[in-house]
C-alpha cells in the first residue's frame, strides 16, 4: 500500500525556489535532476540564511550521502516553486530530510529524502553535527 502524499502541512518549512529557462528538458517539462537541485538549494539556503554559517569557511563540511526522488507532476520553466523540509531523523553526525515540492496552488509534484552527513573539511571522517545546525534542525522536526 503506498504512502499518501503529502500536504503542504506536513512540513515545518518551507523554502521558495525558482525555475530557469535551461531547466527545461526537450519533453517541456523540468528536467529530473532539476528536482535534486531544487531540494539541494532550498536544503542550504535555509540553513545557510537561517543557521548563520558560512559553508565557504567551516571547518565541516555537510555532504549528501543518500538521495532519493519520486515523480508525481510535471513541472515546467517558469513557474514559481516551493520545498516543503521536514527533519526525520537526527543522529549524531547526520540527518535525514524528508522533501516536498510544490508549484503555487497546485498539489505535491515531487516528494524526496536527502541524507547529509557532516564530515571534517580536511579529513573527511564524520564530526558531530554542528551546534548552530543542531538547533536550527531541531526546529524542523518531524
Amino acid at each position: 500500500m503506498a504512502e499518501p502524499e503529502p500536504t503542504r502541512t506536513d512540513f515545518p518549512v518551507h523554502w521558495p525556489v525558482t525555475t530557469r529557462w535551461a531547466d527545461n528538458d526537450m519533453f517541456g517539462h523540468l528536467n529530473n535532476a532539476v528536482y535534486y537541485a531544487l531540494f539541494d538549494t532550498a536544503i542550504n539556503g535555509w540553513i545557510n540564511t537561517t543557521a548563520g554559517v558560512d559553508p565557504l569557511s567551516a571547518p565541516w563540511l555537510g555532504v549528501v550521502a543518500e538521495s532519493g526522488c519520486r515523480y508525481l507532476a510535471e513541472l515546467r520553466f517558469p513557474q514559481p516553486l516551493s520545498v516543503g523540509l521536514a527533519v526525520v531523523r537526527l543522529g549524531n553526525s547526520s540527518v535525514t530530510y524528508r522533501l516536498g515540492l510544490w508549484a503555487q496552488d497546485g498539489p505535491v509534484a515531487a516528494v524526496g529524502h536527502w541524507v547529509h552527513v557532516y564530515v571534517d573539511r580536511v579529513d573527511r571522517r564524520p564530526v558531530p553535527v554542528p551546534g548552530q545546525i543542531r538547533a536550527l534542525l531541531e526546529t524542523a522536526r518531524d
